[in-house]
């Protein structure tokens, strides 16, 4: 094991993850203009958001698969090309069920091949500091808030919504192209290749088992708690009377305590176990999101997305070291992946609920309740996780 590889592979995942989870975001910030521009409904063009979150679950699972199958350098490589692709092509649609189709079908595949690819790799090559790697490669979500985002209003201002979507996915081969090629199969650890070499727990089996129900439902109620809140929250504070390139910065400073959580997360579990840090994590996130009900002005928008951020950032990179500690590395790829299906059904709730709940009874009230208590949920999940088995407990 290379040290100072295995560090330039989290920046890699880090890049990664920024460009594609920001670029599939900042449909929240292209919502308003493409709205005004072509006249089609939120809750239509946030349906766009809804089939982004289902083909990223279904793709995650496949693209996992064949990461474990094929090595991830080809998995990511296909993915770079799919997603400045798909974003080209979007910027080109004229009615809403093609934007529907290439934005959301397009984009999902693509920036389903990596995060649970790149997840699991990077798992594979730390024994110590896992948590805080996997925390880093995460964290590219939290810049993303940071940079496309951003990037996108303000091309988006210069240009139009059309010019600011093409231009994002010319960037997107740009940085994405490099990165995969320089991408490598972790070493194989002598634990997992006793258990691959005993056959494993099989991917049928691991899929069957206790601990990744659990998994994958925890998964699943979180990302349906948060995914409506941070997709909405833009829009929601200029409904608030917030300024739209002053909502744009609340995005931003949610992705920047992200960060910040992710690190402090990572940290945390390294030394006092994952599942305690899970559990507070998601219990501050359900809380958070009822706080969004009494939030009135910029300031207080500020404060609740420092602590939003931190919490939902900071929990969802403890998952893929939940599956590696379970499952063990061979068929890491294809479990993560299918957790992440779940997870992306859940994040498919939100951004098309928040749509309709909003045109439907003229605000987002709805939302954050509803929300609050799918945290709830997450949290009840959390506890019910088993003792980690020990790596002998697994194989047949």
């Amino acid at each position: 094991m290379t040290a100072p590889y295995r560090w330039v592979l989290v920046a890699l995942g880090a890049l990664m993850t920024c460009v594609a989870l920001g670029a599939m975001f900042s449909l929240a910030i292209f919502l308003e203009p493409v709205a005004a521009e072509t006249g089609w409904s939120r809750a239509g063009i946030s349906g766009a958001m809804t089939v982004n979150f289902i083909v990223m679950g279904l793709g995650a699972f496949a693209w996992g698969w064949l990461s474990d199958r094929f090595g991830v350098r080809l998995v990511v490589t296909a993915g770079a090309v799919l997603l400045g692709l798909a974003l080209v092509l979007a910027s080109r649609m004229t009615t809403l069920i093609s934007f529907q189709l290439v934005y959301g079908m397009l984009v999902g595949l693509a920036a389903a091949a990596f995060f649970a690819p790149m997840m699991a790799t990077v798992t594979g090559w730390f024994e110590t500091h896992r948590s805080l790697a996997v925390s880093l490669v995460s964290a590219g979500m939290g810049v993303a808030p940071m940079t496309v985002s951003p990037l996108a209003r303000w091309l988006i201002t210069a240009y139009d919504w059309r010019t600011a979507m093409l231009a994002i996915g010319v960037g997107s081969w740009i940085l994405l192209l490099p990165a995969a090629l320089a991408v490598r199969r972790p070493p194989v650890a002598a634990g997992d290749a006793a258990l691959a070499a005993s056959g494993g727990p099989g991917i049928g089996r691991a899929l069957r088992s206790t601990p990744f129900i659990v998994l994958g439902l925890t998964f699943f109620a979180c990302c349906a708690a948060h995914s409506g809140p941070i997709f909405h929250m833009v829009s929601y504070a200029m409904f608030c009377g917030v300024a739209p390139m002053a909502a744009v910065t609340i995005y931003g400073v949610e992705g920047l305590a992200g960060l910040g959580g992710r690190l402090l997360f990572g940290i945390a579990a390294d030394r006092l176990g994952v599942k305690p840090v899970l559990i507070t994590g998601l219990m501050i996130q359900s809380v958070v999101i009822a706080a969004y009900l009494a939030v009135g002005g910029l300031s207080q928008f500020y404060l609740l997305a420092i602590v939003f951020g931190a919490a939902y950032g900071g929990v969802m990179p403890l998952y893929a070291v939940l599956a590696r500690d379970y499952f063990g590395q061979a068929t890491l790829g294809a479990v993560l992946g299918a957790a992440m299906m779940l997870s992306s059904l859940g994040m498919a709730l939100g951004p098309v609920a928040g749509g309709w709940i909003f045109d439907r009874f003229g605000d987002y009230g709805w939302l954050f309740i509803g929300s609050a208590i799918l945290g709830l949920g997450a949290v009840a999940m959390a506890i019910a996780f088993p003792p980690l088995p020990r790596r002998a407990e697994v194989a047949p």
